[in-house]
């Protein structure tokens, strides 16, 4: 059902972005005046989404593994429905929460029944990719043959329009190029994560990368399954906000 929560997690501390430099570091001024350094995990440029002097929400986990104690987790954004909306910028986030969404029986009607899930099976040409979740049908399935899925999260968006990637990929064309290649002993699905509520269509960004764009509708020619999948974002957790159809490819 949309809008039903899907992970919980202790309340995010909310701050205001100062600045993101060298890729994996933001400066963040907490509500309490404290300024923190936090991990960003999103090495992309992040268009639209990133915003200094804008709100930002940090997850606060200190360990003797961890160089930061904090991590960046969401920022808001201008929503296309006015006003703004909550985005989750964490990459490494993306795979965890589809994963989630199909234990919960989300995508049940698109997948058909699943008996087991691995992340990170090695797969392709040489089986130097790694797929990040490779799921076993149940025998019942009406569909047995085993399905390869790769995750984009997406945080992109012109208007009401999700888009991905926000700049060129070579490794985003090269999982197309491998998600092809399991076809048609396999099934392959991309699922672009949706991390922002007020999109309702998905397309590939051709004007931050073209390839991608041709190999995505050569993907999809040819059997790849595209399931744009939309979460909404909160302090203390994520919910589902169902499916989003892929818009009008033009060639």
């Amino acid at each position: 059902m949309i809008g039903t929560p899907l992970l919980s997690f202790p309340p995010l501390a909310e701050g205001l972005l100062l600045k993101r430099y060298k890729r994996f570091l933001a400066d963040v001024e907490l509500v309490s005046g404290e300024i923190v350094t936090a991990h960003c995990a999103n090495t992309g440029p992040m268009t639209g989404v990133l915003h200094p002097g804008g709100r930002v929400r940090l997850r606060h986990a200190p360990s003797p593994k961890r160089k930061l104690a904090w991590t960046w987790e969401q920022a808001e954004a201008p929503s296309a429905q006015g006003g703004f909306c909550w985005v989750g910028i964490n990459t490494a986030l993306a795979n965890g929460v589809i994963r989630a969404a199909i234990e919960a029986g989300l995508l049940k009607q698109e997948l058909g029944p699943i008996a087991a899930i691995r992340p990170e099976v090695t797969y392709g040409s040489n089986r130097r990719s790694r797929i990040d979740l490779f799921l076993t049908p149940e025998a019942k399935a009406p569909d047995t043959r085993t399905i390869y899925l790769e995750v984009k999260n997406t945080t992109w968006s012109e208007n009401s329009l999700a888009l991905f990637p926000d700049t060129v990929t070579e490794r985003g064309q090269k999982h197309l190029k491998e998600l092809i290649g399991v076809l048609p002993e396999s099934r392959a699905v991309l699922v672009p994560c949706l991390t922002r509520p007020d999109v309702d269509t998905f397309a590939p960004g051709d004007s931050a990368d073209p390839h991608y764009g041709e190999l995505f509708r050569q993907a999809i020619a040819e059997g790849v399954e595209v399931l744009p999948c939309c979460f909404g974002f909160h302090r203390d957790h994520i919910t589902w906000e169902g499916l989003r159809p892929i818009a009008k490819l033009q060639r």
